[in-house]
């Protein structure tokens, strides 16, 4: 296949961020995790905001692939591989944030040599190990030049659980800290999924979308609107669940519960709050609850978009609203931790509310992460898409189910 200009101009910018973002990594290597905006009040950063988001991401494009095949939907068995191998980047994409958040990165073998198998971090590092196994399994079954459509039928099978089981773990690392006003939540698995179905299925829009103009995957309107209407559907769980979760810590009016919605609401992560309250589930759900708005791209794009942006603004406000207010009251309150107050003395060097703001390294970083994620999604769709075995959206797995049981009849 001839690499137009556009392709290679594109690999090379995203190459170029890539390399930057490696070098941001280094000085922070180099320089601790002192050179981010993290601290003692606030622990968890912008990295772990971009791992729970790309976890969902990741998760929703293979519950719609593994979908296809469990439930035999034809029509979206045709877009299960662009599916697979966008997961398969953002899964990666996703651990490497949590690697970059250690500060030690080198003694990550002590979580083999001293695992602490009581701990949801450890649950989750095992399943999204897990996870990336059957992404490539799964990968490799379909573009195989001897595919055979009942592997790819029965590593579907094992690929649907994992993948909500994926999210559900990380959404325990949070649910289960009782310690956390807005963590500590019995449905935050669901909310979790939910959002990751959404999320991962409007990122999978863009994609097809974005294939379809490299002419490197050819996706029908009809399609679009199918999926666009099973993303309305997605943002409507969603709400209810987000809507569930504000009522529950609402209405018993207690203390701490009313204190973390007023910072939801009028707060420091207010802008987050309503943003994805607005972007994420009002506007999109608007466009996309209507038969005629689906069939035009340009409305179903923009809707996705939102529901993507609205999502990454509910991981925002979800880690970062629990940090604004440590638990425990009166002065001088805990050292600060930060590099800062390190060279502070006296009271500058306490906190009594946490205060967090990603630092250039940061942002670097994820600018470079992301763009390796791009990159590796734009080579695999090149190299797996055109040589994909003909027919393979077709399952004859459920063709020959469907002919032994007329036989039978």
């Amino acid at each position: 296949m001839k690499t137009s200009n556009a392709f290679k101009v594109t690999a090379a910018v995203l190459g170029v961020l890539t390399v930057v973002g490696v070098a941001a990594w280094i000085y922070q290597l180099m320089g601790g995790l002192g050179v981010t905006g993290m601290n003692n009040g606030t622990s968890w950063g912008l990295y772990i905001t971009c791992f729970m988001f790309f976890v969902g991401l990741s998760a929703g494009g293979l519950i719609v692939a593994s979908s296809a095949s469990v439930f035999h939907v034809k029509e979206y068995k045709k877009v299960a591989l662009p599916a697979v191998i966008l997961s398969t980047v953002c899964i990666c994409l996703a651990g490497m944030f949590v690697l970059i958040d250690l500060g030690g990165v080198q003694r990550i073998y002590q979580l083999l040599l001293s695992p602490n198998v009581m701990s949801p971090l450890f649950w989750d590092i095992c399943v999204i190990t897990l996870y990336l196994i059957i992404n490539i399994v799964y990968l490799y079954f379909m573009v195989s030049k001897k595919a055979d459509p009942r592997k790819v039928a029965i590593v579907s099978r094992f690929a649907l659980p994992v993948a909500i089981l994926v999210h559900s773990v990380t959404a325990w690392i949070f649910g289960l800290q009782i310690a956390r006003e807005g963590w500590y939540s019995a449905i935050m698995a669901p909310i979790f999924v939910a959002s990751a179905l959404d999320s991962g299925l409007a990122l999978l829009i863009l994609a097809l979308s974005g294939l379809k103009k490299a002419k490197l995957f050819d996706v029908d309107k009809k399609l679009i609107a199918n999926l666009a209407g099973l993303l309305a559907t997605c943002i409507a769980i969603d709400a209810f669940f987000v809507g569930c979760e504000l009522l529950t810590v609402a209405y018993p009016q207690a203390t701490g519960g009313m204190a973390l919605l007023g910072e939801m609401f009028t707060g420091s992560t207010a802008l987050f709050f309503w943003g994805e309250i607005i972007l994420g589930l009002i506007i999109p759900f608007c466009i996309l609850v209507f038969a005629k708005n689906r069939q035009k791209t340009g409305l179903v794009l923009f809707a996705s978009v939102c529901v993507v942006v609205g999502v990454f603004f509910k991981r925002v406000w979800l880690l970062f609203t629990s940090f604004i207010h440590p638990n425990l009251y009166g002065a001088p309150g805990i050292a600060s931790g930060s590099s800062k107050a390190a060279h502070a003395t006296g009271a500058e060097m306490w906190a009594l509310t946490g205060a967090y703001a990603p630092t250039w390294v940061e942002i670097v970083v994820v600018i470079g992460v992301v763009s390796l994620g791009v990159l590796a999604f734009m080579l695999l769709s090149r190299r797996f898409l055109a040589q994909a075995p003909k027919g393979e959206a077709d399952d004859p797995a459920s063709d020959d189910c469907s002919t032994t049981a007329a036989q039978t009849a």
